[in-house]
């Protein structure tokens, strides 16, 4: 079995200088959220062995964020394919990721995750929230198995939901 954790970067700081939205920081509260995450997740023993993450500032500093807080051992690794990315170019990352790998984070933005995620499980409208973290499981052996309308989603938790979370 593969998973795949899709992990919307926490909530960005609008009032901040930045010259180029690939550059806008978090807020205070993205960056309490992306802890709780962290700390959730490894609570709950889905810790992430592979992780890639988009280059843009907020979703990169969410994923340290939580992973010092989780104390997850996995590298991360950046990838400009994850900003303003199509479903279609995400599934290509999926099913490229190594099969030593048997969870993978995937840290990005809206509307992607929402539409990826939708299209990976067989059906839309998902609404995916800033900070907000997808657990789907696919029952494959091999990432260049997973295909569209295959996947379970197990989980969506916002960090509303979660102690110290928002």
């Amino acid at each position: 079995m593969k998973t795949i954790l899709f992990f919307r970067h926490g909530k960005s700081d609008w009032d901040a200088p930045f010259d180029h939205d690939h550059e806008r920081p978090l807020a205070k509260r993205g960056r309490k959220a992306a802890k709780a995450t962290g700390r959730y997740l490894s609570q709950i023993g889905v810790i992430p062995d592979g992780i890639v993450s988009s280059t843009a500032l907020r979703a990169r500093d969410t994923v340290s964020i939580a992973s010092e807080a989780g104390a997850w051992n996995a590298q991360i690794r950046e990838s400009q394919a994850l900003y303003g990315a199509s479903p279609e170019q995400i599934i290509k990352v999926i099913q490229s990721e190594p099969d030593t790998t048997e969870r993978l984070m995937l840290v990005g933005h809206e509307p992607t995750w929402s539409e990826t995620a939708g299209m990976l499980i067989g059906q839309g409208n998902i609404r995916f929230p800033t900070g907000a973290v997808a657990r789907i499981d696919f029952g494959v052996d091999s990432w260049s198995a997973v295909r569209f309308g295959e996947g379970e989603m197990v989980f969506l938790v916002p960090p509303k939901l979660l102690p110290d979370g928002e």
